[in-house]
């Protein structure tokens, strides 16, 4: 079995920062690619970033220059950097990842999601 698990989101004024992070555990054999998605109240589960295992990064263009994703493959760990966050960036934050593990060929995994909300 495959697990993510998010941390570091919360409450945070607005022009403030979090980072967030999510572990990938389990019998994992290879992680192409991770992500970071949010889903605000009312509105459709948006990608805000993704990484590939060659560190290729790409962001939603309300977060860009704002959000940084990173990764520690070491670790199976995927961050998300947010600075300057504004009260839209509220939002449950999920992550997800693209995972090869011993039980199954590429699957897509998803965490139990963090909430942030950015108060103005």
């Amino acid at each position: 079995q495959v697990q993510l698990v998010e941390s570091g989101g919360g409450p945070v004024q607005a022009g403030g920062s979090l980072r967030l992070s999510c572990a990938a555990s389990g019998s994992i054999i290879s992680i192409k690619t991770m992500y970071w998605y949010r889903q605000a109240p009312g509105k459709l589960r948006e990608l805000v970033a993704s990484i590939d295992s060659d560190r290729t990064t790409n962001y939603v263009n309300s977060v860009k220059g704002r959000f940084t994703i990173s990764e520690d493959n070491a670790k199976n760990t995927v961050y998300l950097q947010m600075n300057s966050l504004k009260a839209e960036d509220t939002a449950v934050y999920y992550c997800s990842a693209l995972i090869r593990s011993r039980t199954s060929t590429w699957e897509n995994y998803w965490g139990q999601g963090t909430q942030v909300t950015v108060s103005s």
